[in-house]
Protein backbone atom coordinates (compact mmCIF):
# COMPACT_ATOMS: atom_id res chain seq x y z
CA UNK A 1 0.00 0.00 0.00
CA UNK A 2 1.08 3.36 -0.81
CA UNK A 3 2.25 5.69 1.70
CA UNK A 4 0.18 9.69 2.21
CA UNK A 5 1.90 12.05 4.15
CA UNK A 6 -1.22 13.92 5.97
CA UNK A 7 -1.57 16.79 8.22
CA UNK A 8 -2.34 16.42 11.89
CA UNK A 9 -5.52 18.22 13.05
CA UNK A 10 -3.15 20.59 15.52
CA UNK A 11 -0.61 21.11 12.20
CA UNK A 12 -3.50 22.42 10.05
CA UNK A 13 -3.73 25.34 8.57
CA UNK A 14 -7.24 27.63 9.57
CA UNK A 15 -8.55 26.24 6.00
CA UNK A 16 -7.88 23.03 6.56
CA UNK A 17 -8.93 23.15 9.74
CA UNK A 18 -11.97 24.53 9.16
CA UNK A 19 -12.90 21.13 6.44
CA UNK A 20 -11.34 18.98 9.53
CA UNK A 21 -14.22 20.59 11.69
CA UNK A 22 -16.99 20.24 9.20
CA UNK A 23 -15.97 16.61 8.71
CA UNK A 24 -15.22 15.26 12.18
CA UNK A 25 -16.76 11.98 12.90
CA UNK A 26 -18.64 12.30 16.29
CA UNK A 27 -16.24 10.85 18.13
CA UNK A 28 -13.63 13.74 17.66
CA UNK A 29 -11.32 12.61 15.31
CA UNK A 30 -10.64 12.94 10.85
CA UNK A 31 -10.81 9.51 9.11
CA UNK A 32 -7.62 9.18 7.23
CA UNK A 33 -8.82 9.06 4.32
CA UNK A 34 -9.88 12.56 4.35
CA UNK A 35 -6.89 13.79 5.74
CA UNK A 36 -4.56 12.68 3.29
CA UNK A 37 -6.19 15.45 1.14
CA UNK A 38 -4.70 18.39 4.16
CA UNK A 39 -1.95 18.80 1.11
CA UNK A 40 -5.07 19.98 -1.32
CA UNK A 41 -7.85 21.14 0.81
CA UNK A 42 -10.37 21.49 -2.63
CA UNK A 43 -9.93 18.10 -3.26
CA UNK A 44 -11.18 17.07 0.94
CA UNK A 45 -14.10 18.87 -0.34
CA UNK A 46 -14.51 17.45 -3.55
CA UNK A 47 -13.55 13.41 -1.95
CA UNK A 48 -16.32 13.92 0.22
CA UNK A 49 -18.77 15.17 -2.20
CA UNK A 50 -18.38 12.30 -4.20
CA UNK A 51 -18.45 9.53 -1.21
CA UNK A 52 -21.46 11.31 0.09
CA UNK A 53 -23.18 10.91 -3.47
CA UNK A 54 -22.27 7.28 -4.11
CA UNK A 55 -23.11 6.23 -0.47
CA UNK A 56 -25.69 8.54 0.22
CA UNK A 57 -27.28 9.91 -3.16
CA UNK A 58 -30.65 7.98 -5.29
CA UNK A 59 -29.68 4.63 -6.14
CA UNK A 60 -30.62 1.14 -6.95
CA UNK A 61 -28.82 -0.36 -4.17
CA UNK A 62 -29.49 0.32 -0.42
CA UNK A 63 -27.15 1.69 1.86
CA UNK A 64 -26.43 -1.79 3.09
CA UNK A 65 -25.49 -3.44 -0.37
CA UNK A 66 -23.59 -0.17 -0.85
CA UNK A 67 -21.85 -0.59 2.21
CA UNK A 68 -21.35 -4.54 2.02
CA UNK A 69 -19.85 -3.60 -1.69
CA UNK A 70 -16.96 -1.53 -0.31
CA UNK A 71 -16.06 -3.68 2.49
CA UNK A 72 -15.21 -6.38 -0.68
CA UNK A 73 -13.46 -4.03 -2.29
CA UNK A 74 -11.27 -2.81 0.40
CA UNK A 75 -11.09 -6.39 1.06
CA UNK A 76 -9.41 -7.69 -1.74
CA UNK A 77 -7.78 -4.64 -2.20
CA UNK A 78 -6.06 -5.28 1.51
CA UNK A 79 -7.53 -1.43 2.21
CA UNK A 80 -8.06 -1.29 6.14
CA UNK A 81 -10.02 1.75 6.45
Amino acid sequence: MAYIPYIEQEDASPELQRLYDRYREPGGGVDNILKIHGLNPPSMETHYELYRTLMHGPSGLNRVQREMIAVVVSSINECHY
